[in-house]
Order: structure tokens, then sequence, then C-alpha cells
């Protein structure tokens, strides 16, 4: 890797770490300003409630968002996109953790390792990050989106988008989780590679490049419009229908392996790659998905390492010792109903994968 490439390499890593950051915090903003109004008694969002729109803290984590995903945009210029969809999973984390210190949310031994194994996956994503070939300008990138191979997968993520879209969800999707995350995560894949595009165009305009006039720019916009409002749409039934412990981990892992397959192909990132980096990357991105597991699966298993003695003694039978966490009356979080909380904040998401999401949308990208 030479200077260039390094510096761009870890200006990507950079933007995508610090738009986790801003995406995670975003969610503990908004919810800290939902669960105020909800405490003065103003209708709330999830029962057709606007009340906040006059709420600061509310303002302040959706500008908190924007500016995640603006970061996270930029990333995809500089980094490739087989690292920078996996980092998306940091936002999980963030929210975790700030979430038990500002919202008193408790986070279980389950919660902490899941949390520790996502940060060791990122890190072995990272180290062993894939280098893909230059793509430097729009000319380039149009002659990567003619390559024979990236052709013939475009044409089967949408051949099989419309069949899952007009077939398959109107009889299976209310009873099969699988079938809109699938949608979700294979037009997911087509709209990073318009994000990746975007980002080089507006490279070359600050460059002084007279982008505007390149139908390939306005063409990736279209398309990527276009993504985008499908993804929010099935991933909004999905979160709607389905338990979003269920949904998140689900959509992170096949939204990630689509983006990576869509990456190899188009930038042929793995061609660089000894077998160790590969393997490393992907045991990175295994060791992230039990991270998300954990973090999800377990949240309401009241079990922390004060309670591992009494669950030796009194054995697996005894269920006394794993309740789910049950509010007081005093506490505020009874006042608001989470599932409606989850639906907003991953409907307001540019990649909502992401979150409690990226978890989402954003699970990140």
């Amino acid at each position: 890797m030479n200077a260039a490439n390094r510096s761009d390499f870890y200006t990507g890593l950079a933007l995508a770490v610090s738009s986790t950051i801003f995406i995670g915090g975003s969610f503990i903003l908004k919810k800290k300003g939902l669960l105020r109004l909800a405490k003065k008694g103003s209708t709330r969002a999830g029962q057709g409630g606007y009340a906040y729109l006059k709420e600061w803290l509310w303002w302040a984590g959706l500008i908190s968002m924007g500016i995640g995903e603006i970061a996270n945009f930029a990333a995809y210029a500089f980094a490739p996109a087989t690292l920078v969809t996996p980092l998306g999973a940091l936002s999980v984390l963030v929210s975790a953790v700030l979430s038990s210190y500002f919202l008193s949310e408790r986070l279980n031994i389950h919660g902490k390792i899941g949390c520790l194994l996502c940060i060791f996956g990122s890190t072995v994503m990272v180290l062993h990050a894939p280098q893909e070939e230059e793509v430097a300008s729009l000319t380039a990138m149009a002659e990567k989106l003619k390559d024979p191979g990236f052709i013939a997968f475009a044409v089967c993520i949408v051949v099989s988008s419309l069949a899952l879209i007009f077939f398959v969800a109107p009889r299976y999707g209310q009873k099969n989780v699988l079938v809109y995350i699938l949608i979700c995560s294979v037009i997911g894949s087509l709209s990073v590679s318009c994000v990746k595009g975007l980002g080089i165009g507006i490279k070359e305009l600050f460059a002084g490049t007279a982008v505007l006039k390149e139908p390939l720019f306005w063409a990736l916009l279209v398309c990527l419009v276009i993504c985008i409002s499908i993804q929010i749409s099935y991933l909004n039934k999905a979160l709607d229908i389905f338990n979003t412990s269920l949904v998140t981990p689900i959509y992170y892992v096949f939204f990630t392996t689509s983006v990576m397959a869509c990456s190899a192909i188009l930038f042929k990132e793995w061609l660089q790659m000894s077998a160790d980096g590969a393997a490393g990357t992907v045991s990175g991105f295994l060791t992230i998905i039990i991270g998300i597991f954990l973090l999800h699966a377990f949240k309401d298993i009241n079990f922390s390492l004060d309670s591992l003695p009494l669950y030796l003694h009194h054995g697996p039978q005894d269920r006394t010792w794993n309740q789910p966490y049950i509010a007081l009356p005093t506490d505020e979080r009874t006042t608001m109903d989470e599932s409606n909380l989850t639906k907003e904040r991953n409907a307001n998401s540019f990649f909502p994968e992401s979150s409690d999401k990226r978890s989402n949308g954003t699970f990140n990208t």
C-alpha cells in the first residue's frame, strides 16, 4: 500500500468509526428527548404525536444522526466497502454502552461480552482489510460497472428482488422474517455501490472536475434513492411484524454479507489478499456477528457475575435467578413504548441496520 492509498485508508477508517459514535449517540439523545416529553404527558410519537419537534434533545439526536450518516457516506469514498459496512456494528455497541450510563438500562454479562466481541472482531477486520482496485474517477467506475461479472450479479439481484416483492412477500412476508430482510439486504448491496460511486464523484467535484455533467452521477443518485426507499419500506415492515431483537442481528448479517459479495465482484477487493488475510477478515466478521447476537438475544435476561454462584448452587431448574428486568413504577422507562421508539429511529436512519439497530440500518452502512 503506497502513501496515498494508506492515507485514504486511514481517512476512511476514521470517518467510519466516527460515524458509529455519532449514530450510536443519536439514539440516546432522541430517546432522552422522547422520555422527557412522555414524562410531561405529551402525546407520544407512536400514538401520532409530534411534540418531539419542540424538544431540543430530539433535534440534537437528529443532527447527530445526520452527521454520522454524512461521515459514513464519505467513508465509502476512501475505504473499501468490505471494511466500512461491517464497522457499522460499532454503533450498536456505542448505543448499548451509552444507554447503560444515561438511560439507566442495565447491560448484563452477555451484553458486555457481546460488546467486547464486537470490538475484537472490528479490530481483526481492520487489520486484515482487503485492498480494492484503484477507482479514482467516475470514468473508471463506469468501466467497473460494465464488467460482465457485475452485470450478471446486478441482474440476479434485480430479478430475485422482484420475485421476492411480487410473489414471495405477499404470501410469506408476515410469516417468515427472512423474506423482508432478504429484500432489504440484496437491494442494500446495490445502494452501497451507488454510494461508493457518488463518493468518488464528489471527490472529483471538489477537485474541479465537471462531474455534474456526467450522466452516470445522476444515474447513481436516482438508483440510490430508489434502493434506499425500498430498504426503508421493507425494513419497517419487518420491524412492525417481528421482534426487533430478531430483525436487527439477522439484517446485519445478510446486509453485510450482500455488500461484501457485491464489493468483491465490483471492486475485486479480494484478489490481492493472502489466505491469512481472507481468513482474518472472515473471522473478524463472524466474531462481530456473535457479538451482535449476544447483545440482542439475551438483553432481557437478568444474569450477571453476581448471580453466577446462585446458578451454580441451584442449577438451571431454579428460574428465580433468571427473571427479566422489571422497571420500578418510578422508572421513567415505563412511560415509553420501546417498540414504537425502535420503529421511529430505524425509519429516520439513512442505513437503518443498525441500531439497538445500525441498529439501524444503521446497521450503519
